[in-house]
């Protein structure tokens, strides 16, 4: 197993992290879910609702437990006990020879998903330009998947295929109330900087459903979690957008303008050519795997002492992530450049010089 920061909710690591060790005060949260689901018939909003009510903390210690977490739980092969002969066809003889015949064992799912990074430039709300890292994550198919056996969870087989059952009909959850949220993911809450939630709450007083964005972390932790109390109406946010990005469509030239703007802030912020910026960042990399060399040479010289050794390596580590840090940053900052210059580009091309 490799190891993530955070195991499986209801699982530890042992004490070589190569496995996973049941935690029965969390694993009993587990049961439960399984037991209300798929021996008593709740619905994941009915364990939701009783998890919230007896003040149960999440995984992460929120106060709100959420329907999708839930349902992935049903879902995880990791909970489902898998007989011996089970396991053995997803494995390799290897992993079969250390496996007991007589126990059942969870399946941990290893080489699932592939993640992709970059970085990018974004303007503060101080109006400082600031680099973060995006991520993308996709599933891969599942001929790719590794199984890894793990420990038993301790919960009936009967109750696994009969919440998979309850939930087989499910789609994937949200608060959008049928309708399709077109700043989903793009407006975010002034307070905390989080994306806001659509909301559609139940009017039982009258026929009209009002649609809001929300502030998600407000909605899923607590009205103390942040500050930002207000619900903005839909379509009043919607046509505001809407009209600002449809004035930029009908005058290019304060297009074109803004993606100048841009390029020269952009080139302001760089203080130099990234490409030689680049090159002195890789000299110091290759500066630093150099010396690292020749000082455990010395060690093994016995020039120096193993804490000097301890001490310089642990300098040379942090110039080592100093620089690449600095070496990603300014990838970020040519790829912003490069992203600016293909929407001038098209732009040009599609509108009058």
């Amino acid at each position: 197993m490799i190891p993530s920061p955070t195991p499986d909710y209801g699982f530890d690591y042992n004490r070589t992290r190569d496995n996973y060790v049941v935690d029965e005060e969390k694993m009993q949260v587990v049961r439960r879910i399984f037991r209300m689901v798929g021996a008593e018939g709740d619905s994941l909003n009915g364990v939701k609702k009783t998890f919230d009510r007896e003040g149960i903390p999440t995984p992460r210690g929120s106060r709100y437990w959420g329907n999708t977490f839930i349902q992935r739980v049903v879902t995880d092969d990791v909970y489902k006990p898998h007989t011996f002969e089970e396991v053995k066809a997803l494995v390799s003889p290897e992993v079969v020879s250390r496996l007991e015949p007589d126990k059942s064992y969870g399946v941990w799912w290893f080489n699932r998903r592939r993640r992709t990074e970059k970085q990018v430039s974004e303007i503060a709300s101080d109006g400082r330009r600031r680099y973060v890292r995006r991520s993308t994550t996709t599933q891969k198919p599942k001929e790719e998947w590794i199984a890894i056996p793990v420990p038993d969870a301790g919960i009936p087989r009967e109750w696994v295929d009969r919440a998979r059952e309850a939930v087989s009909d499910n789609v994937k959850f949200s608060r959008a109330g049928g309708r399709f949220w077109e700043l989903s993911g793009l407006m975010k809450c002034s307070e905390c900087g989080r994306g806001m939630l659509g909301n559609s709450p139940p009017n039982a007083s009258r026929k009209k459903v009002y649609h809001y964005y929300r502030c998600r972390t407000r909605a899923m932790e607590g009205t103390e979690a942040c500050s930002m109390w207000k619900n903005i109406r839909a379509g009043e946010a919607e046509r505001a957008v809407w009209s600002f990005v449809t004035d930029l469509l009908l005058n290019p030239d304060a297009l074109r303008e803004g993606l100048d703007e841009m390029m020269r802030r952009e080139l302001a912020t760089n203080h130099g050519n990234p490409e030689e910026e680049a090159a002195v960042w890789f000299d110091r990399l290759v500066e630093a795997e150099s010396r690292r060399a020749n000082f455990q040479d010395m060690a093994a010289a016995g020039l120096i002492t193993f804490d000097e050794l301890g001490a310089k390596l642990d300098a040379l580590e942090e110039a080592r992530k100093t620089a690449r840090r600095e070496l990603v940053a300014i990838e970020g900052r040519k790829e912003l450049l490069r992203a600016i210059e293909r929407d001038r580009a098209a732009l040009l091309e599609v509108t009058p010089a």
